[in-house]
């Protein structure tokens, strides 16, 4: 009977270490982007933020200034996102 305890409790234990950490998931996120003043700059602006691992889709919109970027938060921060706009010679902040 104790080695059968014992194989359920290792089996449940090797079962929850195979799952991803439970804070880990997809954010998203509105970059405000005032240098974008042409049509052709959301391009460059989505290919750059589209460069940075864990950036799983990117919408950026010339009317608007933004770029909507939703991300996998255990991969990526917010940090990197602006600094992959800011190096691409827009930089941006996190709309309110």
């Amino acid at each position: 009977m104790k080695l059968r305890s014992m194989v359920l409790v290792v089996a449940t234990f090797v079962g929850f270490a195979a799952l991803p950490p439970a804070y880990a998931g997809s954010k998203t996120v509105t970059l405000s982007v005032p240098g974008m003043d042409c049509e052709a700059c959301p391009i460059t602006v989505s290919k750059a933020l589209k460069k940075v691992d864990g950036v799983e889709k990117v919408a950026a919109n010339f009317e608007t200034k933004e770029a909507v970027v939703s991300f996998d938060d255990a991969k990526t921060n917010v940090d990197a996102l602006r600094k992959a706009t800011a190096n691409a010679g827009y930089p941006s902040m996190v709309k309110q």
